[in-house]
C-alpha cells in the first residue's frame, strides 16, 4: 500500500486505515505484549524480545523467516532471522508490524484512560509528557505503570497526595477528578 511506512511517520487517520487494511488482506498476523509486571522483571529489550515470540505463537501461518526492527532478537524455533535497524523504514512487513503494534497499544490506552484518566492516558498515550509526569506527582502510579520506568525521581514516584495503594489497585484514585 502506498501509504504504508514507518508507524511514526503516519498520521493517526492514516495508521488507522492501513490498520483495517493490514488485517483484512495480510496473511496473517497476530499482536502481543508484556505486562508491566514483566517488564520490570525481565527489561524492555527481553520483553520486546518475549512479545514478538508471542506474537510468532499467536500465528496460524508459520513464517519460513523472520526480519526483525532492530538490533536484537532471540532465536525462534528453527525458524531463520534478520534484524534490521530501522527496518520499519525499509520493509513492508516491518511496517505493517510497526501499524499494528502503534494502532492495538494506542486503542489499549483510550480503554485504561477509562479506568484511570487522571493520567490522561487517551491523549499522551503513557509518553513522559509533563501532565503525565504531574499526574503521578499528584496520584503516584497505577497498577498499569512500568516502575523500573522512571518518570520521576524516587522520592517524587511514590511520595504522593490523592490516592491510597488500595485505590491504585481497584482503579479508584482518578475517579474523582
Amino acid at each position: 500500500h502506498p501509504l504504508l511506512n514507518d508507524s511514526k511517520q503516519l498520521k493517526e487517520s492514516q495508521r488507522d486505515k492501513l490498520r483495517a487494511i493490514i488485517e483484512a488482506e495480510a496473511i496473517d498476523w497476530a499482536v502481543a505484549w508484556a505486562t508491566p509486571e514483566e517488564i520490570d522483571k525481565v527489561n524492555i529489550l527481553k520483553a520486546s524480545i518475549l512479545s514478538m515470540h508471542r506474537a510468532l505463537e499467536n500465528l496460524r501461518v508459520s513464517p519460513q523467516s523472520i526480519i526483525v526492527d532492530g538490533n536484537r532478537f532471540l532465536p525462534y524455533k528453527d525458524i531463520p532471522y534478520n534484524c534490521f535497524v530501522k527496518g520499519d523504514g525499509r520493509y513492508s512487513s516491518i511496517a505493517a508490524a510497526s501499524v499494528l503494534a502503534k494502532t492495538h497499544r494506542d486503542e489499549y490506552m483510550r480503554k485504561i484512560d477509562i479506568e484511570f484518566p487522571c493520567y490522561g492516558w487517551a491523549k499522551n498515550m503513557a509518553y513522559p509528557t509533563s501532565g503525565h509526569r504531574e499526574a503521578i506527582r499528584k496520584n503516584g502510579v497505577s497498577k498499569y505503570h512500568r516502575v523500573s520506568y522512571r518518570l520521576l525521581p524516587e522520592p517524587d514516584l511514590f511520595s504522593f497526595t490523592n490516592c491510597e495503594s488500595t485505590q491504585r489497585e481497584e482503579g479508584t484514585c482518578c475517579k474523582e477528578y
